[in-house]
């Protein structure tokens, strides 16, 4: 008799055609293989030493995108954008270019991953999508070339850790606050390499805009995998993608090699200090820091509810005088339905810079670098030293409503304390 399984197993002994357990090498089969501006470089490199460039094993099974520096700030920048154009025109690969989205985000909305498939991509944050019940991680850019060419990809089976919810998110918390919280328990390695199945009662009232974003911040305590279910809450968000998802969860006695429990009505609204995302605590006890620039946008929080949320901060007010604040969608449909529902309107009415999509201002690359000793609220995943510009600016990690809070009053600020948000 073949005892409960986790959501890992299943999804991995689906695609191998038989059981494995946890410590295994396996050699498995990937669904989708996905790189950017940032890392299909050095895949290029790799597959050209190889003499394997003009040989993906399915191009429709390969996506490139043009997110990180873009538009180019600098002449390489372009240039490695015209290699990329040019090579997935030769080789019948789809490229989004410029404007159109986060990698991240795009796969996510397009509906490219979906539950039960293994998806790679040359990038650490490829965990997201996770949250679509897809097996997915982040790769080395010579690892996803070669897996770009073999349809392969060698993977060790995780441990399999169960994160349980319960509850709902009381006043002003998302689910930033939550990865945040996560965080703050398990720490900067408290996950590593393990796979995070997110499980629970309090899933029920999650949105798949925050389970992304908890997917997303899965890696940063060191997860190779964060795995949510197909569920009722899934299935009904890719059906609206004209996606069709089959239940797909873990067995009700399957075991994990270790566990921890989230009321998710205790999580208040929490902010990551430097120089780690796991340096987290309630934004209540860090109130009144200065902040020079807010940033609300990344793979992390640009989505339309995140947009939303800070609107909702910022409507009728205006950003505070010697803060910057910078609005990023994190695709080009994401900025079309808020352009149409007048939500870049009250950003941009209230004082925020509403860019195009682009990963920029999350990694330094460009359009909101920080100088030294300046001080940011970012909602993206990161804030190690030098990571938005000089190695002595600090960045603050944060929600939506806690960015827009700080852009408001220019301090850090629980954004519970701001009256009449709408």
């Amino acid at each position: 008799m073949v005892e409960d399984r986790t959501l890992t197993l299943k999804v991995l002994e689906s695609r191998l055609g038989r059981s494995v357990e946890a410590g295994e090498i396996v050699v498995a089969p990937v669904d989708l293989v996905y790189m950017h501006d940032g890392t299909f470089p050095l895949a290029l490199q790799t597959l050209r030493e190889a003499g394997l460039e003009d040989e993906p094993w399915d191009p429709g099974r390969v996506l490139l995108f043009i997110d990180h520096a873009a538009p180019a700030p600098t002449v390489a920048a372009a240039t490695v954008h015209l290699s990329m154009r040019r090579w997935a025109r030769r080789r019948g690969v789809r490229l989004y270019d410029v404007g159109s989205g986060i990698s991240h985000q795009v796969v996510a909305e397009e509906a490219h991953a979906r539950p039960g498939m293994i998806v790679v991509g040359a990038d650490s944050h490829t965990i997201t999508v996770g949250a679509l019940a897809a097996l997915a991680t982040g790769v080395g850019s010579t690892d996803a070339a070669l897996a770009m060419v073999t349809g392969r990809i060698w993977l060790r089976v995780p441990d399999q850790v169960k994160v349980g919810f319960d509850g709902e998110l009381g006043e002003l918390a998302t689910g930033k606050d939550v990865a945040l919280h996560i965080l703050s328990e398990a720490g900067g390695d408290g996950m590593l390499y393990k796979s995070i199945e997110f499980q629970g009662p309090g899933l029920k009232a999650l949105g798949v805009s925050d389970r992304l974003t908890i997917a997303n911040m899965a890696v940063e305590m060191g997860a190779k995998y964060g795995l949510f279910p197909s569920d009722n809450v899934l299935r009904a968000w890719l059906a609206e993608r004209g996606v069709e998802a089959p239940l797909l969860e873990p067995d009700p006695g399957a075991w994990y090699s270790d566990e921890m429990s989230v009321d998710l009505s205790r999580v208040e609204p929490m902010v990551a200090e430097p120089p780690g995302p796991y340096n987290a605590r309630p934004v209540s006890e860090l109130e009144g820091i200065e902040v020079d620039q807010v940033f609300i946008g990344s793979c992390t929080n640009g989505r339309y509810e995140d947009l939303v949320q800070a609107a909702r901060i910022l409507k009728g007010r205006r950003v505070r005088d010697g803060v910057r604040c910078i609005a990023v969608p994190a695709s080009r449909r994401v900025y079309k339905r808020l352009l149409d529902e007048g939500i870049i309107g009250i950003l941009s009415e209230a004082g925020c810079t509403v860019s195009h999509s682009t990963c920029g201002p999350c990694l330094g690359a460009h359009f909101g670098l920080l100088g030294p000793g300046e001080v940011a609220v970012s909602t993206s995943n990161r804030n190690f030293p030098g990571r938005m510009g000089h190695k002595e600016s600090r960045v603050y990690l944060a929600s939506p409503y806690t960015a827009a809070a700080a852009a408001l009053t220019g301090e850090l600020t629980d954004p519970r304390s701001i009256t009449g948000v709408n």
